[in-house]
């Protein structure tokens, strides 16, 4: 694309309009990767101003190969990882009763929520849970990626995940049982 061969080129020259015309075509999108990874909108905040530092810095390393804009996403994914990890001693902290109480297979009808409603739902998962799930449901990655990105074992991964699972399993159906008058 010429267009963004042209703000790439600006960019690396320390062209400031080139730079702002990029992050503001790009911000929007991955802030809402950083509000999946990030406890609250300024954590989110500061995990993609971290992250549009390092787009700048390693600009010139683009190869131009894929897509640009799923160049940039890999940088903001790994930059909120690492904020995840710089937090680790927070990761695994939990309710043990969130995690062991059993779920009940139901269907539940979630016409009352909104995608802000499931992202708040995501975002208050335990950091460790969080992130496995946005890495492995969102983001696409295996569970052997993810262990190496984050430095655990693979069956780590995997128990995040179905913890994570079962959790927002049992709050989407706590939210079912409230009258929708009451959902807001």
């Amino acid at each position: 694309m010429n267009h963004e061969a042209e703000i790439i080129r600006g960019c690396i020259k320390g062209d400031g309009r080139q730079q702002r015309r990029l992050y503001e075509l790009y911000s929007p999108r991955m802030f809402g990767i950083c509000l999946r990874y990030a406890q609250d909108e300024d954590d989110a905040s500061d995990i993609l101003q971290e992250g549009f530092i390092k787009v700048f810095t390693k600009l010139s390393e683009f190869r131009h190969e894929g897509s640009f804009e799923g160049w940039i996403r890999r940088i903001v994914v790994n930059t909120a990882i690492n904020h995840c990890l710089k937090n680790k001693k927070h990761q695994y902290h939990y309710d043990l009763n969130d995690v062991e109480e059993l779920i009940e297979d139901e269907k539940a009808s979630f016409d009352p929520l909104q995608v802000l409603d499931l992202l708040k739902l995501v975002r208050n998962l335990p950091p460790g849970y969080r992130t496995v799930f946005n890495l492995y449901e969102i983001e696409g990655f295996a569970h052997k990626e993810i262990a190496e990105m984050m430095g655990i074992s693979i069956n780590t991964s995997k128990t995040q995940l179905m913890h994570a699972r079962r959790l927002l399993q049992k709050r989407l159906i706590r939210i079912e049982t409230i009258p929708s008058d009451e959902v807001k």
